[in-house]
C-alpha cells in the first residue's frame, strides 16, 4: 500500500493550516504550524504570489494530504464522482469521507487518520461483523463498524477514545461501551467535512 512517509508537519505548513495529521499533538504548542507558520523550504521571501493554477493545485493537495491519499487514488475518486449524478465536488468529498480509515478516525477509534489506517490494516476493526483490513473500503448507510472483541484491539481503541476530544459528525453515531462500535446513519455531505474546502477549484483543475 503506497503512502506518504515524510514529515507530516511539513504538509500542514505547506497548506497553511492545521490538517490534524498527528492527532492530539496538533492541539498543543508542539504543533509544527504553531511553532513555524511559514511554508517549508529556504528563501521564502523570494517566492511571489501564487498563480491561478497554483491556487487550484494547493486546494487539491490540501484535500489529498488531509485524507492521506496519493494522486492515482485521488484521480479514481474524481472519475467516480464525475460519473455520478449531482455536484461533482460534493460527491467527491462524500466519497473521501466514506473511506473506512476516515470513518474509524471520525468515530474516535483512532486519534489520526494514519493511526486509524493502521488499526484497519492490522485487522482490529470489523464491518457488519466481518473483518475488513482495506482502509479505502467505502462504507454504506447502515454499516456497523466495530472494534474486534479482543484485549489488544480494545486497549488500542479505548486508549484513543480517552484522548480524543473532537465531536462525532452527524452522519455517524457511537454505541457500545464494552466493545466500541459506530453506525453509519446516512451518507456524508459536504457540511460534514471538518476543514474548509473549495471543491469548485478542485473540479476546475481536474477537469482540464
Amino acid at each position: 500500500m503506497a503512502r506518504y512517509t515524510g514529515p507530516v508537519c511539513r504538509l500542514c505548513r505547506r497548506d497553511g493550516m492545521k490538517l490534524f495529521l498527528k492527532g492530539t499533538r496538533c492541539d498543543t504548542p508542539k504543533c509544527g504550524i504553531e511553532r513555524r507558520d511559514t511554508p517549508p523550504g529556504q528563501q521564502q521571501s523570494r517566492r511571489g504570489k501564487l498563480t491561478d493554477y497554483g491556487v487550484h493545485l494547493r486546494e487539491k493537495q490540501k484535500v489529498k494530504h488531509y485524507y492521506g491519499v496519493l494522486e492515482r487514488q485521488f484521480r479514481k475518486y474524481y472519475q467516480r464522482a464525475e460519473a455520478t449524478k449531482g455536484n461533482t465536488g460534493d460527491v467527491l468529498m462524500s466519497l473521501l469521507e466514506r473511506r473506512l480509515d476516515n470513518v474509524v478516525h471520525r468515530l474516535g477509534f483512532g486519534l489520526s487518520r494514519s493511526a486509524a489506517r493502521q488499526l484497519v490494516c492490522h485487522g482490529h476493526v470489523t464491518v457488519n461483523g466481518k473483518r475488513c483490513d482495506i482502509s479505502s473500503y467505502l462504507v454504506q448507510v447502515g454499516d456497523v463498524i466495530r472494534v474486534k472483541n479482543r484485549s489488544k484491539s480494545l486497549d488500542l481503541a479505548k486508549g484513543h477514545m480517552a484522548e480524543n476530544s473532537r465531536q462525532t459528525p452527524d452522519f455517524l453515531s457511537v454505541t457500545g461501551s464494552d466493545v466500541p462500535e459506530g453506525i453509519v446513519g446516512r451518507l456524508p455531505a459536504s457540511d460534514d467535512v471538518s476543514i474548509p474546502v473549495q471543491t469548485q477549484l478542485i473540479v476546475e483543475l481536474c477537469s482540464r
